[in-house]
């Protein structure tokens, strides 16, 4: 007579995997209880005329009137009045340099910021102490000072 291959390992997981799944009925059944005992359900979220988060509806007296046309998409185009008067050369003064590295630093002379300067970025030679003028742009890092002269 052949012998059964379940072996003794086999049966025990899958009465584990029984148990498990009767567990995990149980639950849901528990947690769909739970819910029509409670009767609330999920609660409603208003929105009011702020645009913030409320458990009560907003008052149609403060609803604002929007009309389609009016709503402008992108970025607004600048008036002759609103641009600032922005100088994109700045001052400043050398506070290291070294040309074997091919770098160094200035700082500010208005917010004193210390700013990154490649060599790749002088007009003029520079040497440390030294007072320049130079423009900012964006680098990898943060912002390098670019088209350095020597004041």
């Amino acid at each position: 007579m052949a012998r059964s291959q379940q072996t003794y390992s086999k049966k025990e997981k899958e009465k584990k995997k029984l148990k498990k799944r009767e567990e995990k009925q149980k639950k849901k059944e528990a947690r769909k209880a739970a819910a029509k005992e409670s009767g609330d359900g999920i609660p409603f979220a208003y929105v009011d005329h702020n645009g913030n988060l409320t458990d009560t509806p907003p008052d149609p007296s403060l609803k604002v009137k929007v009309e389609a046309e009016n709503i402008v998409l992108g970025i607004p185009k600048k008036e002759e009045g609103d641009q600032e008067e922005f100088d994109p050369i700045r001052k400043g003064k050398v506070s290291y340099f070294n040309y074997s590295k091919g770098f160094g630093f200035i700082i500010d002379t208005e917010n004193q910021e210390k700013y990154f300067v490649h060599v790749s970025g002088l007009i003029d030679e520079i040497n440390e102490e030294d007072h320049v003028t130079f423009e900012l742009e964006k680098g990898m890092k943060g912002m390098n000072a670019v088209r350095v002269k020597q004041v």
